[in-house]
């Protein structure tokens, strides 16, 4: 529960230490004297949202810190453990620091956390509810939650949104393929025409290369075989240059005794001449033997070299990945006998998700029926003891169609009223007035805590509207609540105010020319006086001082 709430430096407080205690807690004082700047104070400790307007005029920062003691298990435990925060003992402490140009610094135990996680580190602590809190009773978004929190279907709630997200997700996935699978049938034919093209074209690797290459050589063909016949020309021009060279070879060895040994290289030489002059002769017929200048041929390589270039110019790629290409449309078209395959596959996991949500949902239903009759048992028990003995509380719950389905299951749920007898149950916002709204608020907080794992209840003015008994029956009901829950209540009602176990009185004081607000803890004469000034006014009787000791000597 809240212990301690140090305020330093916000709007017109300018230092400020409350200590609080369990059992309910009431906080008074004239309009306009600060009561909802402490409310927003404790808020800004919590998480909400910062602004430079709460920084006090002429100073460079505020800050707000919020001492909780936390029994050992509560659930913040775990949720700063997931942080590795530690908690030592059972104290927790948060803090915010805005500076004047709005920006914000969040602490817990002293260790710099985002603004997100104190957030959520405040749910858990501490629920702030005002008369028209749009995050209460009013909003119909939160009627869901609330019923699945009392009837304690955490767990049936968290596996109907599991089964609706496996739903969707599958869901996502089928429609994501049955796109591609459509495109794909779209270009099918286009596909089927371009692989039997390429493959009656056949491209291979490296064939542009070899193509052009050989295309240059045949347009100089002529050329090429005229030279070759002129070099064989002149090697057997005459007796041919081969014979002269084993003429004079033999010729030397005629003589080869009697040279001793001088011609043996220059026979050498002429021998190895006549060898190479042999090969030279055989190379020249081969090359002319295999030097194609056939007209037709040349034409057969330039129109092979052209067609390759005019498709990869049609498919936009460069020639040599004509082949690549050609087994890519391949793929495509393999995927569209796969695709249809997984289509089945996709469609029958879909609906076999779909089934298992339903089924969880309608457990859900069922369950949430069951809890909505407890609930509705609960506060409408609640309801005569705040003089609302003709109202009624009514959760309506109703199946949704299919189009309305969501994480959440298949149910709608408002709560509704009836405030008179034979009168339709109607939305809260519509139905119920202002001081009747406060009290459905406290009856079903009275219900609701129970079963919360929240220590500290904030209300603010839940008493508005109301006086006299029906005040007296609030009271009541807060001084019950506490005994389960540490209770905060803003109040003008002097029938609150006289069941708190601690009360504080907030008033603004002038101080050395500046207006700042104040905070005292009121005891005996003081209170006293207090509540005879909320039930009399300014002019205090002594009728109101006799009027307040009588409320004093009820329980508190």
């Amino acid at each position: 529960m809240l212990r301690r709430l140090s305020i330093r430096n916000v709007v017109l407080i300018d230092k400020l230490d409350l200590d609080f205690h369990d059992g309910l807690s009431v906080l008074t004082g004239e309009t306009g004297a600060g009561k909802s700047i402490l409310l927003d104070s404790l808020g800004l400790a919590l998480g909400a949202r910062a602004d430079s307007g709460l920084v006090r005029h002429g100073c460079d920062k505020c800050s707000v810190s919020a001492t909780f003691v936390l029994p050992q298990g509560h659930p913040v435990y775990r949720l700063l453990s997931g942080q590795d925060i530690d908690l030592e003992g059972e104290e927790l402490v948060v803090r915010r620091v805005v500076t004047a140009d709005g920006r914000s610094r969040a602490y817990v135990n002293d260790q710099a956390v985002s603004v997100g996680l104190l957030r959520d580190v405040g749910d858990y602590c501490v629920e702030i509810q005002g008369q028209f809190d749009q995050h209460g009773l009013l909003d119909p978004t939160t009627h869901r939650s609330t019923l699945d929190a009392h009837g304690d279907l955490g767990s049936m709630a968290l596996a109907v949104r599991d089964h609706w997200r496996a739903w969707r997700e599958t869901q996502k996935e089928l429609n994501t393929a049955r796109a591609r699978i459509d495109k794909a049938r779209e270009e099918e034919e286009w596909l089927r025409h371009a692989v039997d093209e390429l493959e009656k074209l056949g491209p291979e690797e490296g064939e542009e290369e070899r193509l052009a290459e050989e295309r240059q050589f045949l347009m100089h063909g002529e050329k090429l075989v005229a030279a070759l016949n002129d070099a064989s020309g002149e090697l057997s021009r005459g007796k041919g240059a081969e014979s002269a060279l084993r003429g004079a070879q033999r010729c030397l060895e005629r003589e080869l005794e009697k040279a001793d040994g001088r011609f043996e290289p220059i026979i050498e030489a002429l021998d190895r001449a006549a060898i190479e002059l042999e090969e030279a002769n055989r190379s020249i017929s081969a090359t002319l033997a295999d030097l194609n200048v056939d007209t037709g041929h040349q034409e057969n390589v330039e129109e092979r070299l052209f067609a390759l270039r005019a498709a990869a110019r049609k498919y936009n790629v460069p020639v040599d990945g004509l082949n690549a290409l050609m087994k890519d449309f391949r793929s495509q078209i393999d995927q569209l006998e796969f695709g249809e395959k997984e289509l089945s596959r996709l469609t029958a996991a879909v609906a076999q998700y779909r089934s298992a949500f339903v089924e969880a949902a309608e457990k859900l239903h069922a369950a949430r029926k069951e809890a909505a009759a407890k609930l509705d048992t609960a506060i409408n028990a609640e309801l005569p003891p705040l003089r609302m003995e003709k109202a009624s509380f009514v959760t309506d719950i109703a199946k949704t169609d299919e189009n309305e389905w969501g994480s959440e299951g298949i149910d709608r749920i408002q709560f509704t009223v009836a405030t008179n007898p034979g009168s339709p149950p109607g939305a809260l916002n519509k139905i119920a007035s202002g001081g009747e709204l406060s009290r459905f608020l406290l009856a079903l907080k009275v219900v609701l805590a129970r079963v919360s794992a929240v220590p500290s209840l904030v209300f603010d003015e839940v008493d508005s509207g109301v006086g006299g008994a029906t005040a007296a029956a609030i009271g009541e009901r807060l001084h019950l609540l506490a005994k389960e829950r540490q209770i905060l209540v803003i109040t003008h009602s002097p029938q609150v105010a006289a069941r708190g176990r601690t009360h504080f009185y907030i008033a603004k004081r002038e101080t050395e020319g500046t207006m700042v607000t104040r905070v005292d803890a009121l005891v005996d004469g003081a209170r006293r006086e207090e509540i005879a000034r909320m039930l009399a006014g300014h002019s205090v009787t002594a009728e109101a001082r006799a009027a307040a000791d009588s409320l004093l000597e009820q329980p508190r």
